[in-house]
């Protein structure tokens, strides 16, 4: 890590993606002011979908490196949507979305269940340690059930959930490929509180870390 910051918030974030266990992750209170569950791609089985569709409940997405997103030929979805609604000029916390596409993995059913949606991510975080050699094409399909994110190329080009977790799947070693999923409160309808997250967080024995630590470890 090259830069001073929460070390021991930080390396035990590294150390739990290392191991493909789950890290909570909130951004900062001015940008989404969110709290996301990341899982290292390669490693997610069904049962970590059945957490992040029950205890986080926010969209499911992987995010992909920019070289991987490259490989694969993935653009982003506002760049090829022709009318007014990829307009994101006035997106609240960001300049862009990194959306791209929607995909299953072809030996997926409908590709939705738990099973599928592990399946997909799995071979995702697969094909992202070594895509050049992946016909992504052949391997997925689109539109499906899992949303694609394609990373900026670096922090210092955006400092998002979708950056913080690929950057944290290149510190632990594992392919630069990591799920994101929000955490919402089922009383409120809201985003999880900070306080409640790092309470569930505690409960469940995980890491809890703020983005700002991980910017500050990381770079840019």
């Amino acid at each position: 890590m090259s830069k001073s910051g929460n070390v021991t918030a930080v390396e035990r974030a590294v150390a739990a993606f290392r191991d493909g266990e789950p890290v909570l992750v909130h951004d900062a209170a001015d940008r989404e002011g969110e709290v996301d569950l990341f899982y290292p791609a390669e490693v997610v089985t069904p049962a970590d979908v059945v957490r992040l569709r029950n205890d986080a409940g926010g969209l499911i997405c992987v995010a992909l490196a920019d070289e991987v997103a490259d490989a694969f030929d993935l653009p982003f979805v506002a760049d090829v949507i022709d009318h007014d609604v990829a307009d994101h000029d006035h997106l609240g916390y960001d300049e862009r979305s990194s959306f791209s596409l929607s995909v299953n993995h072809r030996d997926t059913y409908t590709g939705i269940t738990d099973d599928d949606r592990a399946l997909t991510i799995a071979e995702l975080g697969q094909a992202a340690a070594d895509p050049d050699a992946v016909d992504f094409a052949t391997e997925f399909r689109a539109p499906g059930h899992v949303h694609l994110l394609r990373a900026a190329p670096s922090l210092a080009d955006r400092q998002g959930h979708t950056e913080l977790a690929v950057e944290l799947a290149r510190e632990a070693g594992v392919a630069p490929a990591a799920v994101v999923c929000e955490m919402l409160d089922d009383e409120t309808g809201e985003a999880l509180s900070v306080a409640d997250a790092e309470a569930y967080a505690e409960r469940n024995g995980l890491v809890y870390v703020e983005g700002s630590d991980l910017l500050a470890a990381f770079g840019p």
